[in-house]
């Protein structure tokens, strides 16, 4: 059956796509359960690598067609998203303004910070009380400044997790339509990290439209699961509004996996560091702390907890990260 038409709104060729699809042979015998492939998204670029590439494809598409000259965002110290966003305002000429939100130990510059200072970005930090209390009163501040000094700003969501980005990750689903093909499986689930609920909207309403078959679990690394089906609704309901796509956002079906979430963003246990190193040591693939760390710990779980028995093939949507790892590099040394 072919899939329903569907006009996708401009975009910039700002990612290396399509992003390979891998199995993961060797980690997969260890866990005696289903073959794991892994869609390798930490390939989307270099300095901009990971998930938010793709999404920031429509966002600045619809920035530039605005005449905007600077962009707002916010985020984490060591938000992906945030570094994604200084790295290609750099890239198209824009400036960057980033309102950051401090986590924990943050005297240092490295990881994802110290590339947004690199790219030239300008940089707000607030406290995490300040700033989850205050996120919106900044984002119309800021833009009123750079309005008086005769800009035109763009405000971009956290992760740019909106109606627009959902854009992002349908284009996944239809690379995953043809890589499925490609390698003749048809996989039981689709698992990734859901951290602004944006790369899940997409995948969610992505396999819907191009009938990959399989449900899309996102194993939440902050927040629970009650946020992330109201988030991710929203999102598609946003989607739904601006677009008026050829299927119905409310039959969507939203699986969240909240049962690794540890001590909450950005803070993962010795567990997480220790799937992590064992990763990179059985197949040479690099996940983070923050997101695809937790992610894979949490498939691993699930795998050994018998959640996935009679499933022949599953796959792991590597989202980035690796800046972030750097940024925690004290923990892995200190990890089983």
């Amino acid at each position: 059956m072919q899939p329903p038409a569907v006009t996708f709104p401009e975009r910039l060729a700002l990612a290396r796509l399509p992003t390979p699809l891998e199995p993961l042979e060797r980690i997969s015998a260890e866990l005696g359960g289903p073959r794991i492939w892994v869609k390798r998204d930490d390939l989307t670029g270099c300095a901009a690598t990971g998930n938010k590439v793709r999404k920031l494809e429509f966002t600045l598409a619809r920035a530039l067609a605005a005449g905007a000259d600077t962009l707002i965002t916010a985020g984490g110290l060591q938000s992906n998203h945030c570094r994604a966003t200084a790295i290609l305002g750099a890239r198209l000429g824009l400036r960057v303004h980033l309102l950051l939100r401090e986590e924990g130990d943050s005297s240092s510059t490295q990881g994802n910070l110290l590339l947004g200072l690199l790219a030239g970005a300008e940089i707000s930090r607030y406290s995490k009380p300040f700033y989850r209390a205050h996120l919106d009163e900044l984002y119309a501040s800021w833009g009123e400044r750079y309005l008086a000094r005769g800009a035109t700003p763009w405000v971009i969501p956290v992760g740019a997790s909106d109606g627009t980005g959902v854009w992002g990750y349908i284009g996944c689903a239809a690379e995953l339509a043809a890589d499925f093909a490609a390698a003749n499986i048809r996989p039981g689930a689709i698992i990734h990290a859901t951290g602004s609920g944006g790369t899940q909207a997409g995948l969610t309403a992505g396999a819907s439209i191009y009938g990959l078959g399989c449900p899309v679990i996102g194993v939440a690394v902050c927040d629970d699961a009650a946020y992330f089906h109201d988030k991710v609704r929203a999102d598609l309901r946003d989607w739904a509004a601006r677009y008026r796509p050829p299927i119905d956002v409310e039959q969507l079906a939203i699986e969240v996996e909240d049962g690794y979430i540890g001590a909450g963003y950005g803070r993962a246990g010795p567990e997480v560091f220790a799937t992590i190193r064992r990763l990179a040591c059985t197949e040479g693939l690099v996940l983070d702390p923050v997101y695809s760390g937790k992610a894979f710990h949490g498939l691993t779980e699930e795998i050994r907890a018998g959640r996935f028995a009679g499933v022949t093939d599953l796959v792991f949507i590597h989202t980035g990260g690796i800046f972030g790892l750097l940024a925690q590099a004290d923990q892995l040394e200190s990890s089983p």
